[in-house]
């Protein structure tokens, strides 16, 4: 069994479809899907948990793949109130979705190892070569950010990506010390930077469990679509995600998922024509 954890809101759905289609299409071990979720309307009024129809369809759609798929929808909100209320960095650069990873050791049901993945991801292989590294004497396992190692320090991490060590983190108190320097002080990248100073000890992987610019690699395990700073033909940043077909299409070039997207385009028209019904 792979264990998984996803975080984030009801704007996660296409983002969350996509990644578990790619996933169960090339992986024959069966998945073990958490996802951690919140009310955060307090902060915004379209910061809603993800809903419940919504997570039975995503677990109806692996489960054709293997019968033994699951996923369970755990809310977080409490906890996350608890630790992060008003705190420096709940609104960081991205959204405080991103915090709700660092709360995964105070959840009892959170298994010793589970890999964790952003929301803008595509597997492009069978995610067993990288779920089964031995991560025994390290916290973690994950891959150099883009930038950060050469802006930041040289053994700097994206942590779009993370092969957690559940056991040694509670150990260590990696976590909890993450959650208590955010409480402390604005950070420019919140969590990431969170997790990387509190780090004791990790395991830096290849570029292939953790791409962030090559889209079309043909061994690339791990595909992340996260924002890329472009210099031509001026200075700016681009980001696109994988449920934007037309745009990864034009603009990444990107065709090595269309397969999947395929899928993901039948399955989201289904989804939609059934809230239509419904509602």
């Amino acid at each position: 069994m792979i264990n998984i954890l996803l975080c984030g809101n009801n704007k996660v759905f296409e983002g969350a479809l996509t990644e578990l289609i790619s996933i169960t299409n090339k992986t024959k071990e069966a998945i073990n899907c958490y996802i951690f979720t919140m009310d955060a309307t307090r902060l915004k009024p379209e910061y809603i948990p993800i809903t419940d129809s919504q997570v039975d369809f995503l677990e109806q759609v692996i489960k054709e793949k293997n019968i033994k798929n699951r996923i369970t929808k755990i809310d977080v909100t409490d906890l996350y109130e608890k630790e992060f209320l008003n705190c420096y960095n709940e609104n960081a650069y991205c959204t405080p979705y991103t915090l709700l990873r660092l709360l995964a050791d105070k959840v009892s049901e959170i298994p010793d190892k589970i890999l964790y993945l952003d929301i803008d991801i595509m597997v492009g292989d069978d995610i067993s070569k990288l779920y089964n590294i031995d991560i025994s004497e390290y916290e973690y396992a994950a891959v150099k950010e883009k930038y950060g190692c050469w802006i930041i320090r040289p053994d700097y991490i994206n942590a779009g990506m993370l092969l957690l060590n559940m056991k040694k983190i509670k150990e260590t108190r990696l976590l909890e010390k993450a959650r208590e320097m955010l409480r402390k002080r604005k950070l420019l990248f919140a969590d990431q930077d969170a997790i990387f100073w509190s780090t004791t000890k990790k395991l830096l992987l290849p570029r292939i469990y953790n791409e962030q610019s090559k889209f079309n690699k043909k061994d690339t395990v791990i595909c992340h679509f996260c924002k890329r700073l472009m210099f031509l033909p001026y200075p700016h940043t681009e980001n696109y995600k994988q449920w934007q077909v037309e745009e990864i299409h034009k603009y990444l070039k990107c065709y090595a998922f269309d397969k999947d997207l395929e899928e993901y385009l039948k399955l989201k028209d289904k989804y939609d024509n059934k809230i239509e019904v419904t509602n």
